[in-house]
């Protein structure tokens, strides 16, 4: 297995497609990937892009068969240009091309302007210019804050997930890296509704496929470094004390005594009026 060690102990894994002629000395191509995916995503580009060049395909810190930061991590698009930096500096490439999509593109266009140096070119597709950019765009100026009392993920009740839950994971962008945190597969589960008998729902035949049996804090924390990398506010160890809509004085109820947590006072947008959206 081809991996590089990063100066943060870190592991990057790492593919090498290189089809020229061995007399040749092939320009190199580096391959960015964006948010959950891995290299793979670049497969049906290789037969193309390996005639003519060295091709290095690479999952990103978190994803597919790269090692996964430790809850807290400050992730950035920096951090994530740093870490191809390193990747270039160990696999000994003075000078790429770089290729990027989606958000690999917006760390390509980072690593760009703070090493303009290592590139032979760039070339990137449907890229926003930062997170925040896209996410004020996504939210329309909405500002997006996750309230935790815990400071690590701990457990939780809701230990199982339904095969249902699959498409959702794909429209947030996390089923490629929560595929990779191995939750074990779930062939069924048992249920009662306003009664106490037990109903049976059998997920062989399900067409979204088997459900699964989480590792509740892996998942929880999938979830929170998601949301972190699309732009939203994480407060851990944090309780929420009074909520007050804009230009309202608020209302401050006692929520109990929490002398080792933060409390914290988030502003409340309008109510929406008729025509809103």
């Amino acid at each position: 297995m081809m991996k590089v060690q990063l100066s943060d102990g870190a592991e990057l894994f790492y593919i090498i497609d290189d089809y020229t002629d061995p007399w040749t000395q092939p320009e190199t191509i580096v391959l960015h990937h964006g948010m959950a995916k891995n290299h793979k995503l670049w497969y049906a580009w290789i037969p193309i892009l390996a005639q003519h060049y060295r091709v290095v395909r690479f999952d990103m810190r978190g994803m597919g068969q790269s090692s996964v930061p430790a809850p807290g991590y400050p992730w950035s698009l920096e951090h994530f240009a740093q870490d191809l930096l390193e990747l270039l500096d160990q696999l000994e490439l003075p000078r790429v091309h770089l290729i990027g999509e989606t958000v690999g593109g917006s760390i390509a266009m980072r690593f760009a302007t703070l090493h303009q140096d290592r590139l032979l070119s760039l070339a990137v597709c449907t890229s926003p210019v930062t997170f925040d950019a896209h996410e004020r765009s996504a939210l329309a100026g909405r500002r997006v804050v996750i309230i935790d009392a815990s400071t690590t993920p701990e457990f939780k009740i809701g230990e199982a997930l339904p095969p249902a839950a699959r498409p959702l994971l794909r429209d947030l962008g996390v089923l490629d890296r929560f595929n990779s945190d191995r939750h074990l597969p779930s062939f069924g589960n048992q249920s009662a509704w306003g009664g106490p008998t037990l109903r049976n729902t059998d997920f062989i035949r399900d067409p979204n496929g088997l459900g699964w049996h989480l590792d509740r804090p892996r998942f929880d924390t999938t979830l929170r470094e998601a949301a972190q990398i699309s732009g939203a506010e994480v407060r851990s160890a944090t309780h929420l004390w009074t909520a007050a809509r804009e230009g309202v004085s608020p209302t401050k109820r006692s929520c109990g005594s929490f002398p080792s947590k933060r409390t914290t006072r988030i502003p409340v947008l309008p109510r929406a009026r008729n025509g809103d959206h």
